[in-house]
């Protein structure tokens, strides 16, 4: 019997019409879907997901990631779930792991792939639209200028006061607990004149901040990406 495949499938930052054909093609032929699950029960991207494709006939695998920094926790949960995807890539069915954005930019799908390719099966990424790009959409702003680079950090990353001085643009993402640090990160090297932040691009609880006007910025959620003009 051929092996069956494991699919990362990129879905949405937000906007549910963000989401490829290939992607939605995808999520079709697939009996299984995977999708992570929050502590407090959201699955966010398969919510995205069941807006662009019929999900009745699909067995769901909910995937619950720990939100900790623990490597060790992190590691033994991903090994729990790469054990039950490929249960069901052994009994011949290709599954779908959902990813918000782009597959390949911080996503969870990375760790879990690995194991499953070192495992023998077949691991395929589909592309999709990263956050930050939606975000700039957003914004209606650019990312780059000519010559100039373009850094992608999470804001969990320990060099990010002295990071934020490299030439080019920069985007700092997943920002929601730590937002009023690198927001004071950002004032220390006078970059709030260029800085725009977007909290749950694409969602119905999208907000916007720009223009100097991050006061009112606490409490953003997880998704919060920053934008800091080159």
């Amino acid at each position: 019997m051929t092996k069956a495949t494991h699919f990362g499938v990129s879905v949405s930052p937000g906007d549910p019409e963000l989401i490829t054909l290939k992607a939605i093609k995808t999520i079709e032929n697939c009996p299984v879907i995977a999708a992570p699950r929050t502590s407090g029960g959201r699955t966010l991207a398969l919510d995205i997901a069941k807006q662009c494709v019929d999900l009745s006939n699909k067995q769901i695998l909910c995937l619950d990631f720990p939100m900790t920094d623990d490597a060790e926790i992190l590691a033994d949960r991903h090994l729990k779930i790469a054990d039950d995807i490929c249960a069901l890539l052994e009994s011949g069915m290709d599954v779908a792991m959902l990813n918000l954005g782009d597959v390949s930019i911080f996503g969870t799908f990375t760790y879990i792939s690995k194991i499953i390719k070192d495992r023998g099966f077949n691991v395929f990424s589909i592309a999709g639209v990263p956050s930050f790009c939606a975000c700039a959409a957003e914004l209606n702003t650019s990312l780059t200028e000519m010559k100039q680079p373009l850094h992608i950090f999470p804001a969990s990353f320990d060099g990010l006061e002295e990071a934020l001085k490299l030439n080019g643009g920069k985007v700092i993402m997943k920002s929601g607990k730590a937002i009023n640090e690198v927001l004071d990160f950002i004032n220390k090297n006078g970059l709030s004149d260029k800085t725009s932040l977007i909290s749950d691009c694409g969602l119905p609880t999208q907000r916007i901040y720009k223009n100097h006007i991050f006061s009112d910025c606490d409490n953003l959620g997880y998704f919060t990406t920053i934008i800091i003009k080159p």
